[in-house]
């Protein structure tokens, strides 16, 4: 399996298909871009976000969804898919390019074991890489007790993550608890 998802990462490099350590895709940038910046305090809703987090009884929609602040390498392209695949599910998203991503991760208090290519804060969360759309909206409509969500690495066929030949790889969304305990979450 390993050695499929190695040659079809190489695959798509070597294709001219834009993936992470391609060039930025400037179509997904907006005009609060920023070089680099410190994190949105994770227990506060972003400044610029007058949305609350969603109790579990309202249903999550486009007027409720809190804005996204995405932190991520500005030559990562497969980062630029997922913010695409954000906003094609309703939410604003503010793209803060950074070349040092750890002391925000640090600070969000995403596992070290559980990083992946980009950081978001959603509301009250963090979401490290990959998480589908539809897994925030559940994290956001549940009023979860936890930091955030997160998929390590970067499995194929993930928001982002879309290969070619439209291969997936199952993969598990994790909650991560207030403690640094994690559970599964949702099974892609």
């Amino acid at each position: 399996m390993k050695t499929r998802l190695i040659m079809a990462i190489a695959a798509v490099l070597t294709s001219g298909t834009v993936a992470c350590t391609g060039a930025p895709n400037a179509g997904n940038e907006d005009s609060t871009s920023q070089k680099a910046s410190a994190p949105v305090d994770a227990g506060q809703p972003a400044a610029t976000s007058e949305a609350p987090v969603v109790a579990a009884e309202q249903p999550v929609d486009a007027q409720a969804l809190p804005l996204v602040v995405v932190h991520k390498s500005p030559t990562c392209g497969c980062c630029g898919g997922w913010v695409d695949h954000m906003r094609a599910a309703g939410f604003q998203v503010e793209v803060r390019n950074s070349d040092d991503l750890n002391p925000i991760k640090q600070s969000l208090g995403v596992p070290e074991d559980k990083m992946s290519c980009h950081t978001a804060q959603v509301g009250p969360y963090f979401v490290e890489g990959h998480v589908p759309a539809e897994d925030i909206k559940r994290l956001l409509a549940e009023n979860s007790d936890a930091k955030g969500l997160t998929v390590p690495g970067m499995p194929a066929g993930s928001p982002g993550m879309e290969m070619p030949d439209g291969s997936t790889q199952p993969y598990t969304v994790e909650l991560v608890r207030t403690d640094g305990t994690t559970e599964a979450f949702a099974q892609h």
